[in-house]
């Protein structure tokens, strides 16, 4: 047993979805979305590079040396999988490890809206999962894919960095790649995947542009393809893949992005009140005939108000108001996240809420 085990064992004990392991510091752990330190003492340098390289492969030790950070996934057999990322800083090394939940979430335990089965159905086109660091875009993800493996007789593909949910195949064929083991990026495991006949692709993270005119054109050429961005609505999601392109290919690429996009789920983490554990907020685009025309004409700020006037599509918003009026999360939270705070009344009990509102 590795020295490092016991931060994990501590992490499934205390239900935490994070540890921090940094030098000069205690370790931290984040539970329901806040961090809370352990009663350790601070991790010098040495000590914490030597906990940290016995349980990473020589490769992945090189490649942080020379480039100052790594990423890979730590398995604990029996017990649990974590995905691992380090990184230089001013005091030396630190960590960070997620955990990756033992069974792959359903569906409906998620909170998810029933939506998300239906595009897990999709015969093609493209589905992207957006939002913040943390925000579960990789859990919701799993969980459709799991749908669509427990439902469909087809090929899925999964090319990540690294393979996080572990899919064994069960009326589908399913197939991981990492990046970095399996293959070297991302864009030369999605041209290599075009020719390994599959139905669905995941790629784990649309990182540059050619791996996003990649999945572009595999989505218009008959695959289902899903994927993710770090961007925070729907409408800012369809700027970031236009600006990412060289100025004379963006009218080209809003016409083919418009062509195959199916929808865009931009989601946000809650503490659930109902029950331990968080909730998702999301905002919900569907690739209407009135989406891609915006999407085409450059009219990318109406689509916020198309959103609200479709009763199939939800503002974020209106989601994270859905979820306080049901009891699911604090109004302290409600109130936090939410963009237009007349929404919502304000706490009493929120520091400084009047000073943001200004603000924002």
């Amino acid at each position: 047993m590795a020295q490092i085990d016991a931060f994990f064992l501590l992490m499934e004990e205390k239900g935490a979805s994070d540890l921090h392991l940094v030098a000069g510091r205690q370790p931290t752990l984040r539970i329901n979305g806040d961090i809370e330190r352990i009663q350790y003492d601070s991790l010098e340098n040495v000590a914490l590079t030597k906990m940290l390289y016995e349980i990473t492969a020589e490769e992945k030790i090189k490649n942080f040396e020379q480039t100052g950070d790594v990423d890979f996934v730590y398995e604990i057999p029996g017990k649990g999988r974590f995905r691992a990322n380090y990184f230089k800083h001013t005091r030396g090394i630190a960590s960070v490890f997620r955990s990756i939940p033992k069974t792959i979430p359903d569906i409906d335990y998620l909170g998810l809206p029933l939506l998300t089965k239906d595009l897990a159905m999709l015969p093609r086109g493209l589905v992207l999962v957006t939002g913040p660091t943390g925000s579960g875009k990789s859990t919701t993800l799993a969980a459709i894919i799991d749908y669509a493996n427990r439902k469909r007789k087809d090929h899925i593909i999964t090319i990540e960095d690294p393979v996080e949910f572990v899919h064994s195949s069960r009326l589908c064929i399913v197939e991981h790649r990492e990046v970095g083991i399996h293959t070297r990026s991302f864009k030369i495991a999605l041209r290599s995947a075009l020719r390994e006949d599959p139905d669905i692709i995941l790629v784990g993270e649309m990182r540059d542009y050619e791996t996003i005119a990649l999945a572009i054109e595999a989505a218009n050429t008959g695959h289902l393809v899903f994927s993710t961005l770090h961007t925070a609505s729907a409408a800012k999601t369809v700027d970031r893949i236009v600006e990412v392109f060289p100025a004379d290919q963006q009218n080209q690429i809003r016409s083919s992005l418009a062509d195959s996009l199916c929808a865009v789920l931009s989601q946000i983490l809650f503490k659930r009140t109902d029950r331990p554990g968080r909730i998702p907020a999301l905002e919900i685009m569907l690739g209407t005939i009135a989406v891609r025309n915006q999407i085409r004409e450059k009219k990318t700020k109406l689509l916020p108000g198309t959103i609200q006037a479709s009763p199939e599509m939800v503002l974020m918003d209106d989601a994270i108001k859905n979820l306080y009026q049901r009891r699911r999360v604090t109004q302290e939270e409600a109130y936090s996240k939410i963009n237009n705070k007349d929404l919502i009344p304000m706490p009493k009990t929120l520091k400084f809420s009047r000073l943001q509102r200004n603000l924002e």
